[in-house]
């Protein structure tokens, strides 16, 4: 599960940068990773947004599972 935290994690930093860099810039990072102009779709960039979509439900729902996953090992690290 700790490897899927990590994914969600990721993902969800990867919408952040992109809403934040279409709001200060008009630059849309995902779809220019793919060759696109701003606000241009295709198939895959779709994918990527409904995965960052999807790590954002998951990061909501699953809050305070993730907090006790990674503050458990913290404290068993500190522990020792």
């Amino acid at each position: 599960m700790r490897t899927l935290d990590v994914i969600v994690v990721v993902l969800v930093l990867v919408g952040a940068l992109n809403w934040g860099l279409v709001g200060v810039a008009g630059f849309d990072l995902v779809a220019a990773l793919f060759g696109l102009r701003f606000g241009e779709t295709s198939a895959i960039s779709s994918v990527v947004y409904i995965l960052v979509g999807l790590a954002g439900v998951y990061s909501i729902l699953f809050w305070r599972s993730i907090r006790q996953r990674w503050h458990g090992q913290t404290q068993t690290a500190r522990g020792r």
